[in-house]
């Protein structure tokens, strides 16, 4: 045998272990852009101490947590079912189904199956995506079966230990968390790494946003947390006979020193409550809101509004508003 041929023969084992030993390319499990329809609320905690900090030095997420959680923020396309689609071709290694969505008033107890109903998929040289947090019932694949890139495998829910709508992609390489946004070769102390999971697409889409609105709208009387999270709290109309009006607000990823204010106006422009003040610290979420009891007359038929900004100063002493929204209100 010719020694090229022999050297070829040699290489061929070689050349296809290296091609196996590729990291997945992953795509977006939802199809959002983060900080418009969907926010990335948790990511891979980095900081090796008690503290937190996401890969662009952020403070977005918990300590210890190993996977990426990105939340729904429309609560109609939420109700109407929110598609989780595979990030990468892979086997099905095991699912879970049948555990109860978290509902107002309602705390399941998840010990032992803190994901809720799930689905792991199997990627090859020890590479692993798991997805979490589905709807009950929602589950379309099986352990065994093989899913190609972008197929649907169940829907955004509220199973297992959460307290708002998402999915939680956790991505393990034997065994072992991986950052997404980082990959295994490291990188810039903050920002993406050298070599991130993400297809450039799907990196254009979850590019890092660090605020965003759950949402905004009105009551009657305060909102509840657990309602909120379950989208169902919001009215854009209101009797004259309202015990009160109030204004909400739902931001997300706010850090302390941020300026959060609100106002209420009446149908002509009078305001009817306002308030404004600094928070003191870091939250995952703030609840917020203000607003007016009715006394004896009616209120004034007529179009009332909300209005909020969000303000943060920035490293250089510039201070720039963040978020900000304006809601309408018909009361008749």
């Amino acid at each position: 045998m010719p020694r090229h041929a022999l050297l070829f023969l040699i290489l061929l084992p070689v050349l296809a272990a290296a091609a196996q030993a590729q990291p997945p390319v992953l795509e977006s499990p939802l199809r959002c852009v983060n900080g418009q329809d969907c926010f990335i609320q948790n990511y891979v905690d980095h900081d090796p101490g008690p503290g937190v900090r996401d890969y662009a030095c952020g403070p977005l997420g918990y300590d210890g947590h190993t996977g990426t959680d990105i939340r729904v923020l429309d609560p109609t396309a939420l109700r109407a079912g929110v598609e989780v689609r595979a990030a990468a071709p892979g086997v099905v290694r095991a699912v879970r189904d049948g555990e109860d969505d978290a509902r107002p008033g309602h705390s399941p107890d998840v010990t032992g199956r803190e994901a809720g109903n799930s689905v792991a998929l199997a990627h090859g040289d020890g590479w692993e995506t798991q997805y979490s947090h589905l709807r009950k019932g929602s589950v379309r694949v099986a352990p065994g079966q093989a899913v190609a890139a972008g197929q649907v495998l169940g829907l955004v829910g509220m199973s297992g230990r959460t307290q708002f709508p998402h999915v939680e992609l956790a991505v393990r390489k034997d065994g072992q968390p991986v950052d997404p946004f980082r990959g295994l070769s490291g990188g810039p102390d903050c920002g993406p790494g050298r070599s991130p999971l993400w297809s450039p697409a799907a990196l254009a889409a979850l590019a890092y946003a660090p605020s965003a609105l759950a949402g905004a709208g009105f009551t009657a009387q305060p909102p509840d947390q657990a309602a909120l999270a379950a989208g169902q709290v919001g009215e854009d109309r209101l009797s004259v006979l309202a015990p009160a009006v109030i204004f909400w607000v739902q931001a997300l990823g706010v850090r302390a020193g941020d300026v959060l204010s609100l106002r209420l106006t009446g149908p002509d422009g009078t305001v009817l409550a306002e308030h404004a003040a600094p928070l003191d610290r870091d939250q995952a979420q703030r609840l917020v809101y203000i607003g007016k009891r009715r006394r004896v007359a009616p209120w004034p038929a007529g179009a009332y509004a909300g209005t909020f900004s969000m303000a943060r100063t920035a490293p250089s002493g510039e201070r720039t508003t963040v978020l900000d929204t304006t809601r309408f209100l018909e009361i008749r």
